[in-house]
Formats: structure tokens, C-alpha cells, sequence
């Protein structure tokens, strides 16, 4: 009996050490006491990445204990030791670097040939052959009404050369659900992943600013990052003598290793009040529109980590205006060297997501780097009956 029972117990406990437990870490700023977005957060043990939320929230699920990096531009990296993460919502606080480097960096080059040499210096880094594992979401708002949703964990492959890489897609799960009751899949407008992606690899964000016009319509500057004075960051903002719809780029770089880390693109609410609606029936005035990416260099490897798009934009019908919104996420969940096989009928082909059956094997969102906030996790859940 006595055998019994201390063979019942190891197994109990083989049985509770080895299932998967789900912890959850707040990073806030030490001295604000304020959440911390877009901090990353690496699980040392199994390399997943994740990235804090507005609330400074992230999510795993972990067999086991691992130490935890949790880093982000702007503040002091720190490490983790497992034994000290004793509950959820375990709050982990950043220093800020608070170096106030931001004086203006005088250069022989101008900011535009500076530039000009960092964007073909990541191009080329970016241009290799590798795969990223990819989670995406997508929310889709119609008259300021969230309409319609989707998300998938992906496969990119990347081919590439000293010029231009290019993108081959594999879905491994994804869904897509409507969230009001009437059809709205005729206004439906997804971001083409495929496009996306290499936008992203090719830095074609950067074309219009790099000719050398661009210096008629824009002025460039570089100062010291505030915080961070390993880097230096590039402000390039319209004149205001410009009549068009321009961007405003802030770009985060490394002037010694000559790589982009983050870049931001906003077209801003000046710039928007200054343009001439168009009234014509099919017209799209745009009243938003906002781009930023960020990359990681992690030894010798350089790829996209996240990224962040929303647009909105007045839709001109015959007796009326629909605003339309679409808020687009990437999260690098996994990077590797190796090419994955296929066949060419397991490739993804369409555009977005939106036009692909649902396959959900695993609660992949639970893995996905993204912790959504409790305003997205309300729309989320009321998924859960058409699933």
C-alpha cells in the first residue's frame, strides 16, 4: 500500500511539473509607475519573443521555468532570473536610460545621403534567404463599428539578393470571423500580406524621401536619441509650403552598424487639414493613416520583429460617406536560417487573410507574442460561439 501511494505521488507530480502553465509579466516605467508598450520580452528557455501591450502586458505559456529578458529602446535592459517571477501579472520595472543626448548631430554628409547609405546598408542585410514565423491580426472597423476580424500564425520565406527579396506564404492556422450581424464583406479592404511583408524587407517606405527632390517638399534632421546614445534618430517632416498629402518619418538607427531599428510614418493632422477633400462618388479621403515597424539585430541576423498599420479613410458614395479602418499586426514569434519544404498548393496566393477557410488546430493566439488589451479581448471573445 505504502508502495502504492509514493508511486501515485511522483506520478502526480511528474503530472503537474510537466504541463504547460500560462504566466503573464506588467513592464512599467520605475520612476512614472506607467506601462511600457512595445517593450520585448525573450523566454530564454524556448526563444519566444513577445511584445508588451498599451497596458505593458504579455502572456506566455511555458513547461518549466526559464529566465526572462525584457528590453525596449528606450531603457536599460534587464534580466530576469525565473526563481524571483512568483505570480501572474508579475509587474518587472525598466530604468530609463535618461542620457538627454538630443542635441543636433553635425555630419560632413547631409541627413539625406546619411540616409540614403543606412537604407541600402539594411536593404542588403534584409536580402538573404531565411523564414520568419509570423503572427497576424487584423481588425476591421466600419463606421467606427468593429466589423470584422482575423488573425493566423504564418510562414514567410524569404529569397533573396544584394537588391530585393521576395516572399512566399504558408498559413499553418487562422481565422476569420464577422462581428455584426449584417454582411459587410462587400466593404471589406485586408492588407495584402504578401505586399506587406516585402515592403518591409525592401524598405520601399523610404523611395519618396530618398530622391534627391525629396529636399524640396521635406526637411531632414538627426539628433542624438535621448535615451539611448547608442543611436541616433532622424525626424524628415514636410515643409509647410508643401500642398500635398506628405508623411512625417522619425527613424531609429545605429550609426556604426548603419541599420534601421524602428521607424515610424504618420501623415499628420496639419497636413490632412491643408488637402482638398475630393467629392467625386468612389473617392477615398484619407483621415488617418499611421506605419511603424521595428527590427531586431540579434548577432549576425537582422529581420523584422513587429509591426503596426491602421488607416481610415471617408469612402464618397452617391447618398453618403462610409468611414472605413483597418488596423493590421505583425509579431516575429520564430527566425531560422534553414528553407522549409512544400508544395506549391500548400502556397497562399491570396491577398488577405479574409479570403481564407478557417483552420484552427490549437490555440495558437496563446503563442502568438501578443497579449491583447481587455478593450481587444472583449471583441475577441465574443468570438468564441462561432468557433
Amino acid at each position: 500500500m505504502r508502495t502504492l501511494l509514493i508511486l501515485f505521488v511522483v506520478l502526480f507530480s511528474n503530472t503537474l511539473f510537466g504541463q504547460n502553465e500560462t504566466y503573464s509579466i506588467i513592464v512599467k516605467d520605475i520612476e512614472t509607475q506607467l506601462p511600457i508598450e512595445d517593450a520585448m520580452v525573450v523566454v530564454l528557455k524556448t526563444k519566444q519573443i513577445l511584445m508588451s501591450n498599451k497596458e505593458g502586458k504579455v502572456t506566455f505559456v511555458l513547461k518549466g521555468g526559464s529566465n526572462i529578458e525584457v528590453s525596449q529602446t528606450d531603457y536599460e535592459p534587464l534580466t530576469l532570473r525565473w526563481a524571483s517571477l512568483k505570480e501572474n501579472d508579475f509587474v518587472v520595472y525598466l530604468n530609463n536610460k535618461n542620457t538627454k543626448l538630443d542635441e543636433i548631430v553635425v555630419s560632413k554628409q547631409s541627413p539625406q545621403k546619411m540616409l540614403q547609405k543606412i537604407v541600402s546598408n539594411s536593404r542588403q542585410k534584409l536580402a538573404a534567404s531565411y523564414r520568419l514565423k509570423v503572427y497576424v491580426r487584423e481588425f476591421f472597423m466600419l463606421d467606427s463599428k468593429y466589423s470584422y476580424y482575423n488573425d493566423g500564425l504564418v510562414n514567410f520565406q524569404f529569397t533573396g539578393n544584394q537588391k530585393k527579396s521576395s516572399t512566399t506564404l504558408l498559413v499553418e492556422q487562422n481565422r476569420s470571423y464577422g462581428l455584426l450581424e449584417t454582411d459587410v464583406s462587400a466593404d471589406l479592404m485586408g492588407y495584402n500580406l504578401n505586399n506587406i511583408m516585402e515592403n518591409y524587407a525592401n524598405l520601399n517606405y523610404f523611395d519618396p524621401i530618398l530622391d534627391s527632390k525629396a529636399k524640396k517638399e521635406y526637411e531632414f534632421s538627426t539628433k542624438g536619441h535621448p535615451t539611448n546614445p547608442e543611436y541616433y534618430i532622424m525626424s524628415i517632416s514636410p515643409l509647410d509650403k508643401s500642398k500635398k498629402a506628405l508623411d512625417t518619418f522619425e527613424i531609429i538607427y545605429d550609426p556604426i552598424k548603419k541599420l534601421i531599428l524602428e521607424f515610424s510614418i504618420t501623415i499628420t493632422p496639419g497636413n490632412l487639414a491643408q488637402i482638398e477633400e475630393q467629392t467625386k462618388i468612389g473617392s477615398k479621403n484619407v483621415t488617418k493613416s499611421v506605419v511603424k515597424v521595428s527590427y531586431r539585430v540579434d548577432g549576425e541576423d537582422y529581420y523584422l520583429l513587429t509591426s503596426n498599420e491602421e488607416i481610415a479613410y471617408d469612402l464618397i458614395l452617391k447618398d453618403k460617406i462610409k468611414n472605413i479602418q483597418v488596423r493590421n499586426n505583425f509579431i516575429t514569434t520564430n527566425f531560422n536560417r534553414q528553407n522549409f519544404t512544400y508544395k506549391e498548393s500548400d502556397v497562399f496566393k491570396e491577398k488577405s487573410l479574409f479570403n481564407k477557410k478557417n483552420k484552427v488546430l490549437t490555440n495558437y493566439w496563446d503563442i502568438s507574442g501578443f497579449t491583447a488589451t481587455e478593450e481587444e479581448k472583449g471583441i475577441i471573445n465574443g468570438l468564441e460561439f462561432k468557433m
